[in-house]
């Protein structure tokens, strides 16, 4: 063997002290070119983010996609998975820029084919994975059918973890306790350990990142970070060999981010509004209407996420 166990755990080591190590220089080196933040008119406290380094996306999953390059085994299904990432950072980092802000039906459709060809890839290189599972049953599905749910799910998890990146070191921790309770599940079942390793190699790439985004921030990801921490989410989600994990592991992302795609849509399309009482992001509900301050929402949010994170491993492994 070229590398025996002893050595394995070096390389682990190292590359986490490197993942670390260069999103941190990278950020310190580059992020004062990045674009500043004009503040959020209709967010709560959006004012507080005018001026600060915006699009730090940028830089963390650049830095990321160099760490997987180095360390993880290269496969051509993850080089894909690298383009796409880079694609949906890319896009949120030209809105990020951007002196007006892009267009929602411009940031759907691209988001929109963006999820295709992920759903794509992972479709032709894990045909043995096109299943849900439910209560000790597994249904197979066509490819056909399961590439148009893992083509919503990519979509949703996209924008949904982009709503949710509303309070400082909010989306980074919550979208941090799937990943991790996902990389955990591929790893236990050993369906795909470059899933676990490029997983780790994310959380200790966003440790840099969050030093700097914890309250009161003067970084923030933008969409350039927090729609690629989306479609890695998903593509994470998939590799439990289960989509359906997706419903207790991201609950609070769902509920927090999609309801103000359900709001928006209701009224836009419908002209009714049935959740009027309700701010959304719920975040903000909590924070305006509810009186609750950004340490109370962040924690108990992620509670919550950490609470289905864990019920979901009690069910497959207890």
């Amino acid at each position: 063997m070229l590398f025996n166990f002893a050595s394995l755990k070096i390389i682990a080591v190292i590359c986490a002290v490197c993942s670390v190590a260069l999103c941190a220089a990278l950020l310190k080196i580059f992020g004062k070119f990045l674009p500043k933040d004009h503040g959020r008119e209709f967010a709560v406290n959006g004012a507080l983010s005018a001026g600060k380094i915006r699009g730090a996306g940028l830089i963390f999953v650049s830095s990321f996609i160099v760490s997987c390059l180095l360390f993880v085994p290269v496969s051509l299904e993850y080089i894909f998975y690298y383009i796409l990432l880079f694609a949906g950072m890319l896009s949120g980092y030209l809105d990020d820029r951007s002196d007006k802000p892009w267009n929602e039906y411009k940031k759907g459709a691209i988001d929109l084919g963006i999820a295709a060809l992920t759903s794509l890839v992972f479709v032709y290189y894990n045909k043995n994975m096109l299943s849900l599972g439910f209560f000790g049953r597994e249904l197979v599905l066509p490819p056909w059918l399961f590439f148009i749910i893992a083509l919503a799910v990519v979509w949703l998890l996209i924008n949904a973890v982009n709503i949710t990146d509303g309070i400082d070191g909010f989306c980074t921790v919550l979208t941090s306790i799937p990943l991790v309770t996902a990389a955990f599940i591929i790893m236990k079942s050993g369906t795909d350990k470059k899933a676990v390793a490029i997983v780790a190699v994310m959380i200790f790439t966003l440790l840099p990142y969050l030093w700097f985004n914890c309250e009161p921030s003067s970084m923030l990801m933008g969409d350039a970070g927090s729609r690629a921490l989306g479609l890695l989410l998903s593509i994470a989600v998939f590799k439990t060999g289960n989509v359906l994990l997706l419903f207790p592991m991201c609950a609070v992302t769902l509920v927090d981010g999609l309801i103000s795609v359900v709001k928006v849509s209701l009224i836009r399309f419908l002209h009714v509004n049935p959740l009027k009482n309700i701010r959304t992001p719920l975040h903000d509900h909590s924070r305006k209407n509810k009186g609750r301050s950004n340490t109370q929402v962040i924690f108990r949010y992620s509670i919550i996420q950490l609470a289905g994170c864990l019920i979901t491993l009690a069910v497959l492994f207890l």
